[in-house]
């Protein structure tokens, strides 16, 4: 009786510790994004996006926990425009011959009540990794229909000095210092 009653209170532990662990998710590439802008000489605004991006999510919604890990490839900068394109990819902007790609890394998200509200972690871009926080302009998680499976995901924002991470070209000329960036995240449950 007594070995019957160990191994159902070990069994109730193992169980509740299996429930407690964070979910695992991999960014969805078809439903993720990151964008920027940049005034240009306060006449226009320059957009661009980073077509191939991967990478992966942990989410823990009861311990109100998560870790995300999302790599962006410098070499896929998309402005609709190839010469522009080339230009970004330069040794002037993002340098894509010797850094192909930037990264943000995050283990710590701030929620409001059940809702992700930002996510604080380390850009990686020309080889400087500096501090930066997304702020959510919406986060949801849904059981996807398509995919029979949970999805999370939200829209995020910041706007960085890109020379905090050595990008200045065009500063003495009066090219703007900040930058917007948008991400939009979405990751399926593995």
């Amino acid at each position: 009786m007594r070995t019957t009653l160990f191994a159902l209170a070990a069994a109730t532990l193992f169980a509740g510790a299996a429930q407690a662990a964070p979910a695992q998710y991999a960014i969805d590439p078809t439903h993720t994004f990151a964008t920027f802008e940049i005034s240009h000489f306060g006449a226009a605004v320059n957009r661009g996006r980073f077509d191939k991006k991967e990478g992966a999510v942990q989410l823990d919604k009861a311990a109100k926990t998560g870790k995300v890990e999302i790599t962006f490839d410098t070499t896929s900068v998309n402005t609709g425009t190839a010469a522009f394109d080339k230009h970004l990819q330069s040794a002037d902007l993002f340098d894509a011959a010797k850094h192909p790609t930037m990264k943000f890394v995050s283990d710590k998200f701030v929620f409001n009540g059940d809702k992700v509200s930002a996510v604080e972690g380390q850009l990686t871009l020309l080889g400087k990794t500096a501090p930066l926080t997304l702020k959510a302009n919406q986060f949801a998680c849904y059981d996807s229909p398509m995919l029979k499976r949970e999805v999370c995901g939200g829209d995020f924002e910041a706007t960085i000095d890109r020379t905090q991470w050595g990008m200045n070209y065009g500063v003495e000329w009066g090219f703007a210092k900040n930058v917007r960036l948008v991400v939009n995240v979405e990751a399926v449950k593995q």
